[in-house]
């Protein structure tokens, strides 16, 4: 019997000690998962796991979204988060610095708009002398611009002064107002300034812009990254979120009206109709990793030429893209 419950014993601390294994969960003691998303446009193909959440063997999930990018990037860096919303160059950066963190897929493309209401811009190029709103300084929707303004004759900062002392929320409210007459938004914050002044228009199709700049049809947003260490040790339970996720993203962009009361309900940052109108035009979507290299690298090639720290000076490696 000694000997039964020194063998016991000795497997318990073994299982404790090796990587990977010291918090291997159970049905029975199921461990805690957030899933963190970002409050506002990042979070909304997300939505439906609020009211449906994860059902993960071996874990209890939840969804909790936070105001900003770069605090969903800090629990990444301190080992906290293990899946969650990030945008593509701080992925990136973040693994650029030793850190073993992974893209599963990207689930959101370009859904920016250009809207005016200075009756004398009507393309890119009448934007020379003028001053643009927008917010994400030194994340994706901040060097597409400056590329699209570069490919357009235009120097962004000199030709064209860029403006980020506002988030999206407030560029939106200050553009119905009338503080701002010329500023670069998301989805679905486009799509609410649009309903209530009617009369901004938008001054060209960025996606249009994107495709004549590399020839390709989009560029990423949004992608799920997920902790390294985390998906090799719980790659059944990592199949069964990610396929939920990709459920989710489905759903919101399949029952626009549904998704658009659940971002109200649970305060994602615009009113349901905005969403609801905005969701058909937002780009959702769900592609792997693999899938999504191309365009990935496509879009960290822009950053490279712009400002290569960004994403931590380097080209991601075939590493940085789950299999």
């Amino acid at each position: 019997m000694i000997g039964i419950f020194r063998t016991g014993l000795l497997c318990l601390v073994f299982c404790f000690l090796q990587p990977g294994l010291s918090a291997l969960p159970t049905r029975e003691n199921p461990r805690d998962l957030v899933i963190y998303g970002i409050r506002g446009p990042s979070g909304l193909g997300m939505v439906g796991l609020f009211d449906k959440p994860v059902q993960a063997p071996g874990f209890s999930t939840r969804i909790e979204t936070l105001a900003q990018a770069d605090l969903v990037a800090a629990r990444f860096i301190s080992g906290e988060a293990k899946i969650g919303i990030l945008p593509p160059n701080m992925a990136a950066k973040i693994a650029s610095s030793g850190k073993d963190i992974r893209i599963a897929a990207v689930i959101g493309m370009g859904m920016l708009s250009l809207l005016t209401s200075d009756p004398d811009v009507n393309g890119i190029g009448d934007l020379k002398g003028k001053t643009v709103e927008a917010a994400g300084q030194g994340a994706t929707p901040d060097y597409v611009f400056r590329a699209i303004l570069s490919n357009n004759g235009l120097v962004a900062d000199t030709d064209v002064r860029l403006g980020f002392s506002l988030a999206y929320p407030e560029i939106a409210q200050s553009l119905i107002a009338g503080r701002i007459s010329t500023a670069l938004l998301p989805e679905p914050f486009a799509t609410q300034a649009l309903l209530a002044r009617p009369s901004l228009r938008s001054v060209c199709d960025i996606r249009q812009q994107w495709q004549d700049l590399t020839g390709t049809d989009n560029f990423p947003m949004t992608v799920i990254a997920v902790d390294g260490n985390f998906a090799s040790a719980n790659q059944q339970a990592l199949k069964i979120i990610l396929s939920d996720i990709e459920e989710s993203v489905k759903w919101t962009v399949a029952n626009p009206q549904e998704a658009g009361l659940l971002a109200q309900k649970y305060d994602l940052g615009f009113p349901p109709d905005a969403a609801a109108l905005a969701i058909p035009k937002s780009n959702y979507v769900y592609i792997p990793a693999g899938q999504a290299r191309a365009a990935l690298e496509n879009l960290y090639g822009i950053f490279l030429r712009y400002s290569p720290v960004s994403i931590g000076g380097v080209m991601p490696g075939d590493e940085f893209y789950l299999q």
